[in-house]
């Protein structure tokens, strides 16, 4: 039995973010042990490349676990091949007011609301800045803050882009939180095309400036119809997104209101989850073909959950509420089961192209670009 199993009774007799704030702190602690520490997941190597990027192995860890990036070495300790942190904000905001997340260990789920709560991209920007060399990739999640109008909402991720350009891998531009009013309408027609196209030419100015093409990934909602998906396909390779998210959590709680906390307001996210995003990526996959990568998320919690993710049409997966029950064992347990299954994609491995911008020192721990 590993030190996760036996602390999981004790960290579920807390409030939520309370048992949150001590595992990471615990997790910086552990970390500072190098090899003593009890919970570090030695990394399996299963490299493959996705976005023009060498990622050690193909699951990551999802955003929204450490949102102000000041975990990430810690978190890196557990085995990941990436990590996204955010989702981060132009100026920091609390989020939604107490409480917001909520455990339904029958259904091995979680509804939070938590409303992108962060202390804002400059705090981020900071942590990265100290991050020093790395051998993962890590990817920066991007939101618009709550009080920003609508019609200004591609102007957050612009700053957001800016910001982090010459220290993150890729970003993802978040616009399917359920959590932030009005967010999801971005995911479609007018809103969805002048974001992106706003993106494209934010990254082209930023691109000559710096000499690096920073790779862009979406992330959208599981709650969208046939047509919605088409529509984005088609967005997404006209301004030339470089990977999707699949997917956020679901405002649908049908299978989950029976039970305690069933029918708070917020994403669900966990087990109900998976047979729902597992469909998206299927979906998507049709009308992406292999142009566009999907980055599975939603709902993985065991080494077959990844593996219908892959056979889905995925070419990465990230964890989160997966890690919440099942703990760190959980990465190295999927990477194992795809290792003998003859997963990874040793095609054309090469450094993270572009792994540094010209005026700032390479912070990803690959030599070359």
């Amino acid at each position: 039995m590993d030190l996760y199993t036996l602390l999981k009774p004790l960290l579920f007799r807390l409030d939520p973010e309370t048992a949150h704030r001590l595992t990471l702190a615990a997790l910086d602690r552990l970390a500072a042990l190098g090899p003593l520490n009890p919970l570090r997941q030695p990394r399996i190597e299963l490299p493959v490349e996705v976005m023009g990027l060498r990622f050690p192995n193909p699951v990551g860890l999802a955003a929204g676990l450490d949102k102000n990036g000041d975990h990430i070495r810690g978190l890196a300790s557990l085995g990941f091949g990436f990590i996204e942190v955010g989702t981060v904000t132009p100026r920091p905001q609390p989020g939604n007011p107490p409480p917001r997340l909520f455990r339904l260990p029958e259904a091995e789920a979680l509804i939070n609301r938590m409303g992108f709560n962060n202390l804002g991209v400059d705090h981020l920007v900071a942590n990265l800045q100290h991050l020093g060399a790395r051998d993962f990739v890590l990817g920066v999640n991007l939101g618009k803050n709550k009080d920003t109008p609508q019609e200004q909402a591609a102007d957050d991720y612009r700053i957001g882009l800016e910001k982090v350009y010459c220290l993150a891998d890729y970003v993802t531009i978040n616009i399917s939180s359920p959590n932030t009013p009005g967010l999801r309408d971005l995911q479609h027609g007018q809103a969805l095309e002048g974001l992106l196209a706003a993106l494209d030419r934010q990254r082209e100015r930023l691109s000559r400036r710096h000499g690096k093409r920073l790779p862009i990934a979406v992330k959208i909602a599981p709650d969208l119809s046939e047509a919605q998906l088409g529509a984005q396909a088609e967005l997404f390779r006209r301004y030339r997104m470089d990977a999707v998210i699949a997917t956020n959590t679901t405002l649908d709680h049908s299978p989950v209101a029976h039970l305690p906390h069933g029918q708070e307001t917020g994403g669900l996210s966990g087990r109900p989850l998976k047979e729902k995003a597992t469909e998206v990526v299927r979906r998507l996959h049709r009308h992406l073909g292999d142009g566009i990568p999907i980055i599975a998320c939603g709902g993985i919690l065991s080494p077959q959950d990844g593996l219908e993710k892959f056979e889905a049409g995925a070419r990465l997966i990230q964890l989160y509420t997966g890690l919440i029950y099942r703990g760190p064992a959980l990465v190295r347990e999927i990477l194992l089961t795809l290792k003998a299954a003859g997963g990874g994609d040793a095609r054309g491995i090469r450094p993270p192209a572009g792994a540094c911008c010209r005026t700032n020192p390479d912070r990803s721990g690959n030599r070359g670009a």
